[in-house]
């Protein structure tokens, strides 16, 4: 498992956290990928359409033609598709903040 020490990691759990507070969204996700471009986005629930935040945020970020991700931060409801992120870039890091802020590394 990874480690929160990196600073750069620290970063994407701020704009995770900033993004669920000024969006009221139930889930935010963070992604930086292996240019150290950074990527947000929020859970999506409409009757049309259904992502969670890592679903969204790496569409996004796959739009822009990333060809890896280094890490990804999910602030908020820890349920997501963390395996997509898994399958893209293997050695990618990835870390929750729940309610109380508390951090654990998924993988």
């Amino acid at each position: 498992m990874n480690s929160f020490d990196n600073p750069e990691d620290q970063k994407l759990a701020t704009l995770a956290l900033a993004t669920q507070k000024r969006t009221g969204a139930p889930q935010s996700a963070a992604l930086r990928d292996s240019t150290g471009r950074t990527y947000v986005a929020i859970s999506i629930a409409t009757p049309e359409l259904t992502l969670d935040a890592i679903q969204a945020v790496f569409t996004v970020a796959m739009a822009s033609q990333i060809s890896g991700i280094e890490a990804l931060v999910l602030a908020g409801n820890s349920t997501g598709a963390t395996s997509v992120i898994h399958t893209h870039s293997p050695s990618a890091a990835i870390f929750h903040i729940d309610e109380s802020g508390a951090i654990t590394a998924l993988r």
